[in-house]
């Protein structure tokens, strides 16, 4: 079986960095952790591709919400795989559906073919999709690489029957790489299949910010405790998740 990639989405400049250090992969780089991943800064991506050396995936993801987007906002899609594609972009995480739940070819075309040849990842819209079986060749045929996927479910570990069956139908001809709440536990029993080549794990861990002043009377987030706390990258999980790998 071929060896298999760890990625991680990041979700600021800190947490990257530390992703490479601990031995990650491959980048997904995003922002707004709470939408689940919208389109990061050109900045970021710029200032990452000078300080690390593996590959940086770019997530193309206008707004959070539903991925049935308005050709407005399908013209700006486009822009951000041009630009970021010049400063850098080692691929780029997609997926655009239309209001009944299926795949958007033609816009998923028009991005593709944006794309320039670069890899391009079909993101967790797929969870979203009425039929992903259905789906899964039409995908396949659009020519992306990979297929990001928690089986349909909220998280890897209730989807995992159904993961498991999209690897055995892809058959290696497209990688599904499980990703929502992945484990390191998680490898032994998808590499069972033999063709599991991509794992998705954000290896997150919340740390206390450096703030030594919060203004009670202000709040800027949904989340009350957001001000005090970092999203960033837990070396001990990437390290468990490296041996798993390690140990197939």
């Amino acid at each position: 079986m071929a060896t298999i990639t760890l990625e991680a989405p990041v979700f600021s400049v800190e947490a990257a960095l530390e992703a490479a250090t601990y031995g990650v992969n491959r980048l997904e780089l995003c922002s707004n952790f709470p939408e689940g991943g919208e389109t990061p800064s050109a900045g970021m991506l710029k200032f990452l591709k000078s300080e690390v050396d593996i590959p940086i995936f770019v997530m193309i993801r206008p707004r959070g919400g539903n991925f049935a987007y308005t050709q407005k906002e399908l013209m700006v899609m486009k822009r951000d795989v041009e630009l970021l594609g010049e400063l850098g972009a080692d691929g780029f995480v997609f997926g655009v559906l239309d209001f009944e739940g299926n795949v958007n070819v033609s816009a998923c075309e028009t991005l593709i073919r944006t794309a320039s040849g670069k890899p391009c990842t079909f993101h967790r819209a797929f969870d979203a999709l009425s039929d992903q079986f259905e789906a899964l060749e039409l995908i396949k045929g659009l020519g992306f690489q990979r297929i990001l996927t928690s089986g349909g479910k909220n998280s890897v570990t209730e989807g995992v029957d159904v993961i498991i069956e999209l690897i055995n139908k892809a058959n290696g001809e497209i990688s599904i790489m499980p990703g929502g709440g992945t484990k390191p536990e998680h490898v032994s029993v998808l590499s069972k299949t033999g063709h599991l080549t991509d794992i998705h794990a954000s290896c997150k861990i919340w740390k206390r910010s450096t703030n030594t002043y919060v203004n009670p009377e202000v709040s800027f987030s949904v989340d009350p405790e957001a001000f005090l706390k970092d999203l960033r990258v837990d070396q001990e999980t990437v390290s468990r998740f490296l041996d798993a790998i390690e140990s197939i």
